[in-house]
């Protein structure tokens, strides 16, 4: 629950990140956890308890780097199509509660809303798609773009000239917290965590920033 209200009279710029944010994150925990392992081990004829080990691993390796979201890289590395995978289960794409009403209540108080995001570029067409969120955005900025994950502060060196906001007057929301360490360390004064990454797994809990449940609680305002 958001205990206190955010000033949005003082936000010009509304920065948000895209999966388990925006879109509900249970398509990619789907992916990556089930239908992967399960095309991995029939194709490598081994268990799906050791296509998962095997593939967990490779995972780890690679996580807070940019191959992490680069799914051309995780074709080559498990020599599978992965886009064509994913638009196999496109249909568990879904948007998050009151996203999108907050999205058009930012468009009608003119803020300037960017998504910046670590996911690849063939991601984001396929989830645009799907959903139609795109419309609501004056760009989408991708890890891939600046060279960095979200988790590097160069990231933010990068995206902030390009976007031109003001770190003061300045609202991110994103549901991983290294992430969100990062964007505070870089000076971004507004902050909140998304607590409710996916609709199938438990909610999530920060120590450190404010706790954001369900987009309609920022429907009120202050506008």
């Amino acid at each position: 629950m958001l205990e206190a209200k955010i000033p949005f009279r003082e936000i010009d710029h509304v920065l948000l990140d895209m999966d388990g944010t925006l879109l509900d994150k249970y398509f990619d925990d789907y992916f990556w956890r089930h239908l992967l392992p399960e095309k991995y081990a029939e194709k490598n004829h081994i268990t799906f308890g050791r296509a998962r080990e095997e593939l967990l691993a490779k995972y780890e390796a690679h996580e807070g780097t940019l191959n992490w979201t680069d799914i051309d890289f995780w074709s080559r590395e498990v020599d599978l199509d992965i886009p064509a995978l994913k638009e196999q289960i496109r249909h568990l794409i879904e948007v998050h509660p009151h996203v999108e009403d907050f999205l058009k209540l930012l468009r009608r108080h003119r803020k300037k809303v960017f998504l910046v995001t670590n996911a690849h570029y063939k991601v984001l067409d396929l989830k645009f798609r799907k959903t139609d969120l795109g419309k609501y955005f004056n760009a989408a900025i991708t890890s891939f773009e600046t060279g960095y994950p979200k988790e590097r502060l160069e990231f933010w060196e990068k995206v902030q000239p390009v976007i031109g906001f003001d770190k003061e007057r300045t609202l991110f929301i994103d549901d991983t917290e290294a992430v969100l360490k990062t964007a505070k360390a870089f000076g971004i004064r507004y902050i909140l965590y998304n607590a409710n990454a996916s609709s199938r797994a438990e909610k999530g809990s920060s120590a450190e920033f404010p706790v954001l449940d369900d987009f309609s609680e920022l429907l009120a305002g202050p506008w």
